[in-house]
């Protein structure tokens, strides 16, 4: 189904046709956008057209909002209860690089709560909507990651790395936020001026059949690809991503804000997706402070320039417990690590201290900087299994620490067959159990444990 989309593009590598969607559903008649004044000529600003369709199928009970074949210049869009948005093959909703076309919205960012511009492709407090189509959403973004990497040459000499992700405000390309019964599949998406695909506080959300390509014409800064956040009974599959940083990713809150909503992400699946270029195939954090719980991944695979697989990242700041977490049945190609736990993930950007003398303060700023106690601060990772894990062509196999006073508590792995350079190394580990594995190093050697006890079958 994909093909000729991806040519389009000047890509390969289709993947499955979509499977019919599981959690939403369509109804009513059909609205097509040109009747309302869409024109697709990649002139024309449609922002107002294709939203009045949207909202006249919403008066009507509900309906289909069809795109046909053309380019379609727009702001923020927001797709309402019972509406289906179907961008069409030969359709091309491309996003306005100029940043007031997205107005501001209460949502989440980086784990805190705050007033930030609207997506391009918005489900906001609805129920029972829909995204869908074989058609391209591109939010031309380089604009926005210009603006970006303009505000870091600021703000790094100032030791407000930790803000600038923040302060630089750049429109994702699909949000969905605290909505129920959401569907978005089928689509080709590209150049993201943020996160790709944020889906945060909302509930029955299907993710499936994306081609995410961000890296064109350039590799954009936090260009995540799909990101699921505080959010439950959320099924990711046949997704086949490109990006420039997290492909997936698994959220729940920063710091103190996070640990004041106390939102978990949990019951997620994520089942036969790709990942072709990220700096992380499978994430989980480094937002854990509301926590993880009832995660599944099977089926993925994740191939050079990938240079990480399996991540678990955070800070001391951050606090949440991550258990439950089953991973199976996954390939990686010439991925340089593993298998990497860093719970002190990145100090520059994860501690946010605000230098003296600056006295216009916003409120996310104190937010951030909020001193969270070390007993609620430091994260807890216990019962992971990782089972049926092929590696080859790895470097390292395992870069995991925790605290002294949390150790990696309960992890199982079952039928590793990794062919890796070295072991590497686990520190902090409680209960540790391997059966079935062959670790396969150019000397021989194991990975090396330290301040850890019951780590045994290696």
């Amino acid at each position: 189904m994909h093909r000729r989309s991806l040519l389009q593009l000047g890509l390969t590598g289709a993947i499955a046709t979509a499977a019919p969607p599981a959690f939403a559903r369509s109804t009513g008649r059909t609205f097509d956008a040109a009747d309302f004044g869409a024109v697709g000529d990649g002139e024309t600003i449609n922002t107002r057209p294709i939203q009045a369709a949207i909202d006249a199928a919403a008066g009507a009970g509900g309906g289909t909002v069809v795109l046909k074949p053309g380019v379609y210049l727009s702001g923020s869009l927001f797709v309402k209860s019972n509406v289906t948005l179907l961008i069409g093959r030969g359709a091309t909703v491309k996003g306005l690089r100029d940043i007031a076309a997205y107005p501001m919205v209460r949502t989440r960012v980086a784990g805190i709560e705050m007033e930030w511009p609207a997506g391009l492709l918005n489900i906001y407090r609805e129920k029972n909507a829909r995204i869908t189509g074989e058609g391209l959403v591109d939010g031309d973004g380089k604009v926005f990651w210009d603006s970006y990497w303009a505000m870091r040459r600021d703000y790094d000499p100032k030791d407000l790395r930790w803000a600038a992700d923040y302060d630089c405000r750049r429109p994702r390309l699909i949000h969905v936020y605290d909505s129920e019964a959401v569907e978005v599949s089928g689509l080709n998406l590209a150049r993201a001026g943020f996160w790709t695909v944020h889906v945060c506080y909302s509930r029955d959300v299907k993710v499936s059949d994306l081609i995410i390509r961000n890296n064109l014409g350039g590799r954009g800064p936090s260009t995540d690809g799909i990101d699921i956040d505080s959010s439950e009974r959320v099924l990711v599959e046949r997704c086949d991503l490109s990006v420039n940083d997290d492909a997936i990713c698994i959220k729940a809150g920063r710091d103190w804000d996070g640990l004041r909503v106390a939102r978990p992400c949990r019951q997620v699946k994520v089942r036969d997706c790709i990942v072709r270029d990220a700096l992380a195939g499978m994430t989980f954090g480094s937002e854990t402070s509301g926590g993880f719980e009832d995660i599944e991944v099977s089926g993925l695979r994740i191939e050079y320039p990938v240079p990480l697989g399996i991540f678990f990242k955070s800070g001391h700041t951050r606090g949440g417990v991550i258990n439950n977490i089953a991973l199976k049945n996954i390939h990686l190609q010439d991925v340089a690590t593993l298998f990497r736990v860093n719970l002190n993930w990145y100090p520059n950007y994860s501690y946010a201290q605000i230098p003296a003398g600056i006295t216009d303060i916003p409120d996310y700023w104190r937010a951030l900087a909020t001193p969270v106690p070390r007993e609620q601060g430091i994260p807890r990772i216990r019962d992971v299994r990782l089972s049926d894990i092929k590696a080859v062509g790895g470097k390292i196999g395992f870069e995991a620490a925790a605290y002294e006073e949390a150790p990696l508590r309960d992890f199982q792995f079952e039928r590793l067959d990794w062919d890796v350079r070295e072991a590497g190394s686990i520190a902090n580990a409680d209960n540790w159990r391997f059966s079935d594995c062959r670790i396969d190093t150019l000397d021989g050697t194991g990975p090396k444990v330290t301040a850890s006890r019951g780590v045994v079958g290696l």
